[in-house]
């Protein structure tokens, strides 16, 4: 579980951000982060992830607030909206996700070498474990960062907009295998975009508004709510499905 008490934060020059922001977010659950742009969507994984300084306050993850970098990276596995394009093959990509069970010598072992595999298997990409990142496409490439993600074996798992690049087939895809990894008992936060993709798949939901938590409860709650018209200015409609129109 994390868990986020009295959180503090703003960047330099700037309001706060966040002034006492309080969430939890569970083992065995998918949490959605919604919210207009500039709400902070990002930045709370990001502080999630110790990529940012509180300010004040403390965000547990696993019951503690002060983990060795190492150790914390066994707990904890966050997959950033944009990142580079390295020259390496998918699989040496993936490995790098084992990074954090290694001993000094850095050599993989059998279990990471499964892991890897696993890793590979689950997210589509086993045929493509010999190539070279900077041939593949942009959905290819964000299913290898999973891969590398999934590979890291975290109890605790962050994504920022993790249905970037990918089409339909394979953001149904990708909707599944987080269900999987779900049931297994992972604590899974994701930012998105999509409002109704956000309803079907999550769980649970968070809606910031400039830092503020308009909403956190039930996904399926969420449309009803009132909080969609307050934040984002749609209102719900049913129409073969959840859609949105302007208020």
């Amino acid at each position: 579980m994390i868990e986020l008490s009295r959180v503090c934060f703003g960047y330099d020059g700037r309001a706060p951000l966040f002034d006492g922001l309080n969430a939890r977010f569970e083992d065995g659950r998918i949490r959605a982060v919604l919210g207009p742009n500039g709400s902070g969507k990002s930045t709370l994984l990001r502080l999630c992830a110790r990529q940012l300084p509180l300010t004040c306050g403390t965000i547990t993850v696993g019951g503690s607030a002060s983990d060795a970098p190492k150790a914390f990276a066994r707990k904890l596995a966050y997959l950033p909206q944009s990142r580079p394009v390295p020259m390496i093959s998918v699989r040496s990509l993936v490995a790098h996700g084992r990074f954090p069970h290694l001993g000094m010598t850095r050599k993989l072992g059998a279990r990471d070498e499964a892991a890897i595999d696993r890793a590979l298997a689950l997210t589509g990409m086993t045929e493509a474990a010999a190539l070279d990142m900077r041939t593949l496409s942009g959905g290819q490439r964000q299913k290898a960062y999973l891969a590398m993600l999934i590979a890291q074996e975290a109890q605790h798992l962050l994504l920022d907009e993790p249905t970037t690049y990918l089409d339909v087939a394979h953001q149904l895809e990708l909707c599944a295998l987080l269900r999987t990894l779900r049931d297994e008992g992972r604590c899974i936060v994701l930012v998105l975009h999509d409002l109704a993709q956000a309803v079907a798949l999550a769980d649970d939901v968070l809606v910031l508004q400039h830092g503020t938590a308009l909403y956190d409860g039930p996904a399926m709650q969420l449309p009803d709510s009132g909080v969609l018209e307050r934040a984002f200015g749609v209102r719900p409609v049913l129409r073969e499905g959840l859609q949105f129109e302007p208020l």
